[in-house]
């Protein structure tokens, strides 16, 4: 039997926010969806669940919150079928559930978001560069405790100069390894990219996507005080 969070408004009982809930045998405990309830609570649960029916804008922040504040149990987004569209990597979620789900999807999902949870394999999902933390399982990276306000293509972008620190990448080679050889667009998307990435990074952390003048980029995983050929632009 899993131990249940299910941040939520409604004051309906949790069987009726997600139906198959009333077939499992899980102890669920019931919440308003306030960061600072779900800040205290969410230390001794298997599985968090955040009520996203409804008001998504204000699910995805407290999916933020919860991702921000460290916790350590996955979080999972109950959608509506309509909801999906919103859904993207900013929200920080382990996994989403449709709020129809039948018992045995609703199970088999809990079953695995806990056991991706458990393995060491978890940790190996992650790349901690100083203060900068990306986590591939949720899509996310954050410095220190604030998460980053990425889109899907700023992350894969970031994710894979931090998996080849020191590596110079060409425009040529991002364009064919981030964005697809099926990609038509011009090698100046990768500079759009990059200077909105150090934007987001902040002044203090810019200066971990270095150029190499008439060559490309690459990732600095220290700076380097020293070096004449990596700049930021």
């Amino acid at each position: 039997m899993a131990r249940l969070l299910l941040l939520t408004d409604d004051l309906a009982p949790s069987a009726e926010v997600l139906p198959a809930l009333g077939l499992l045998g899980h102890q669920v405990r019931t919440l308003p969806a306030e960061p600072s309830f779900a800040a205290v609570a969410a230390t001794d649960v298997d599985v968090i669940l955040v009520d996203a029916r409804r008001e998504l804008a204000r699910a995805r922040s407290l999916c933020q919150v919860l991702r921000t504040a460290g916790t350590i149990s996955p979080v999972l987004a109950i959608l509506t079928e309509g909801g999906l569209i919103a859904v993207n990597a900013e929200w920080a979620v382990d996994d989403i559930l449709l709020d129809r789900a039948g018992p045995a999807e609703v199970e088999a999902r809990l079953r695995l978001s806990m056991t991706r949870v458990a393995t060491p394999e978890a940790e190996e999902e992650r790349i901690i560069a100083g203060d900068l933390t990306i986590d591939e399982s949720s899509y996310s990276a954050r410095l220190g405790t604030r998460l980053l306000d990425l889109t899907y293509k700023e992350f894969e972008l970031l994710k894979h100069l931090a998996q080849h620190p020191g590596r110079v990448f060409t425009r040529a080679q991002l364009l064919q390894e981030v964005w697809g050889y099926d990609y038509y667009g011009g090698t100046r998307t990768v500079d759009v990219h990059v200077r909105r990435l150090r934007a987001k990074l902040g002044s203090e952390h810019e200066q971990l996507i270095g150029t190499i003048r008439n060559v490309g980029y690459h990732f600095v995983a220290a700076r380097d005080d020293d070096s004449h050929d990596a700049t930021v632009e």
